[in-house]
């Protein structure tokens, strides 16, 4: 399945690119479609953070994100990377004491926050406060009057020196030139660039799984273990939280297996994980034949390596797993798979294996490549290499083709 981003630059006063806004987009036409407002802001994070991968996406550079006022109060913000992203605090998220102290531990928590088409109101008394913690203010020069942008240039440069002025919607080299004068010092409009739509191809979730593993977090202190099981069955899932996890600013380690990446999440931030994910998924419908054959293969060639792993007594079998699993994520994503291991944190061995090396893993992907293939030259190979039976060759392709279906149903 395709998803899509559209991506506008912020530029400076030298009209280089300093940032991204991040846009909601589901088609590759250039404008923004009709949709929940949340809905849109869930579908720009994990296409960013769990399908394209942040880097790739922003080239290193901040990401300027819409947040509703849900979403803002929520805490999804909890495993994103603060210093990735900047908070667009939406114009229709009222200003109460509530979104300061709101605003104050996001600061806390390492976010940059920033007034999306903002317009002073007579009526609203707590600006100060609020102004005390933000960074930028984005200012629509193709809606808001003359005065009120003279009125938002005089509060700012003369009270809070430190926020910076962003105008958006710069269409012209004049207006640019006034906004320079008037003190901006970050532009966005399509006098620079129109957005582009940025595409990638994702895996659709086994919703079947993605019942189970909910219903799993349900429980006060659910059994870690079997939440493993149940995203391990799940291609889908299970790359998405390798995603995460590498793009987390608390990740110390290399990924050596899911149960490792659970523990490295954590319960309640894989309760949150799993929260995102079902606002969007609910909100669509996955057509997931065009990958059925390749997934339930990829989920097959896992099973074989670990069995073989745990046979041949491998103490590190969840990597062999992982090697089976991943072998058809190239395919899966249309993507190099160079790139593909450049956004999720596995350890060398796993990425040298994946990307044809000759490695001590390389033998069991091998044989799991050859029997989901049915290659009997390189099944023969295998089988003497493992010095295995025919009998027990065939009791691995029983067990993992029957484990492979089941994650299916």
């Amino acid at each position: 399945m395709e998803v899509f981003i559209g991506r506008q630059p912020i530029l400076d006063l030298n009209e280089k690119v300093v940032a991204y806004e991040l846009l909601y987009r589901n088609k590759s036409t250039n404008f923004f479609p009709e949709v929940n407002s949340d809905i849109a802001t869930v579908d720009v994070l994990i296409n960013t953070f769990m399908s394209m991968g942040i880097n790739e996406v922003t080239k290193g550079r901040p990401a300027f994100i819409n947040f509703t006022e849900k979403l803002l109060m929520s805490d999804m913000t909890d495993f994103l990377d603060p210093s990735k992203i900047v908070i667009e605090i939406l114009e229709d998220v009222a200003i109460t004491e509530e979104l300061i102290q709101r605003v104050i531990q996001l600061k806390r928590l390492g976010y940059k926050v920033a007034l999306d088409d903002f317009i002073l109101d007579e009526n609203i008394t707590i600006y100060d406060k609020l102004f005390a913690h933000v960074d930028y203010i984005k200012v629509d020069f193709l809606l808001a009057s003359l005065k009120q942008r003279l009125e938002i240039e005089h509060r700012i440069k003369s009270t809070f020196p430190h926020i910076k002025l962003l105008a958006e919607k710069v269409e012209t080299r004049e207006e640019f030139e006034i906004a320079k004068v008037s003190g901006y010092e970050l532009f966005q409009g399509y006098f620079f660039e129109q957005p582009q739509v940025l595409k990638t191809t994702e895996i659709p979730v086994n919703t079947i799984q993605y019942l189970q593993l909910m219903t799993l977090l349900r429980d006060g202190e659910p059994n870690m273990t079997s939440v493993a099981e149940n995203i391990e069955r799940d291609i889908s899932l299970s790359y998405k939280l390798l995603q995460l996890i590498n793009t987390s600013p608390r990740r110390r380690a290399k990924v050596r297996s899911i149960k490792q990446a659970v523990m490295m999440l954590g319960i309640a931030q894989l309760r949150n994980w799993v929260s995102l994910l079902a606002i969007r998924e609910t909100n669509k419908n996955h057509d997931t034949d065009v990958f059925s054959e390749v997934m339930h293969s990829a989920l097959y060639r896992a099973k074989v390596c670990e069995i073989l792993a745990k046979n041949q007594q491998q103490a590190n079998y969840s990597e062999y797993f992982l090697i089976g699993m991943f072998s058809l994520m190239d395919a899966l994503l249309q993507r190099p798979m160079s790139l593909v291991l450049q956004q999720i944190p596995f350890s060398d061995e796993i990425c040298q294996t994946l990307s044809g090396g000759d490695t001590v893993m390389t033998p069991y992907l091998n044989l799991a490549i050859a029997m989901d293939k049915v290659d009997w030259k390189n099944i023969d190979e295998g089988v003497t290499y493992f010095e295995m039976t025919t009998q027990q060759l065939e009791t691995i392709h029983r067990e993992a083709y029957e484990w492979a279906e089941h994650a299916f149903m």
